[in-house]
């Protein structure tokens, strides 16, 4: 089984790139976004432990997180690996996830990193604000402290993938067909 975790700054193509890698590679894509959703849509015992969070306006522990992840790695079949979008986001959610695939004997095959200039990740959550009217997306201060979140609490993840010899940086910058075939170049290396 393949693990991958597709890594980048907020607007870096992220989304965009990750159906055309889970379908070429037989990936199941696992957003923690998707798998809090589907969770507390299912009222699962883990569902109903993030709603209650949410509804309170507290963030859901990565214990909570990590429990939907090894719940889907454990669940899924007929893929011949994860594609892991948004988790892990911090050096202490990556040693949690060596952990759960250390239960399996198993490792995380590469961390794929699609990087753009900050200026860029500007630009495109503009143009994604105006595009899927996203709120989030539209207030300048808001975008700046996600890229700050990103490279304080995110980007040391770029040293501790590339200590381990599993950290893939690609130029994000250019068409997404070119991003695309960027990205297929370094995972069918792995």
């Amino acid at each position: 089984m393949k693990y991958f975790v597709l890594f980048g700054p907020p607007g870096a193509g992220k989304g965009t790139q990750a159906g055309a890698m889970v379908e070429r590679y037989n990936l199941c894509h696992l957003s923690t976004g998707e798998l809090l959703r589907a969770e507390i849509s299912a009222g699962t015992p883990l569902g109903l432990e993030a709603k209650s969070l949410i509804e309170a306006g507290n963030l859901v522990p990565d214990s909570v997180v990590e429990g939907m992840i090894e719940s889907k790695f454990r669940e899924t079949k007929g893929v011949d690996g994860f594609l892991l979008d948004g988790f892990p986001r911090t050096i202490a959610q990556a040693q949690s996830l060596d952990g759960m695939l250390a239960k399996t004997s198993e490792t995380v095959s590469g961390c794929i990193s699609i990087m753009i200039p900050d200026s860029l990740i500007h630009e495109r959550i503009a143009h994604r604000a105006l595009i899927e009217g996203r709120a989030d997306d539209a207030k300048d201060e808001i975008v700046s402290n996600r890229i700050q979140t990103y490279h304080s609490k995110t980007e040391p993840l770029i040293d501790y993938y590339r200590k381990a010899g599993k950290y893939f940086e690609i130029d994000g910058t250019g068409s997404i067909e070119e991003v695309r075939q960027r990205l297929f170049d370094a995972m069918d290396k792995l």
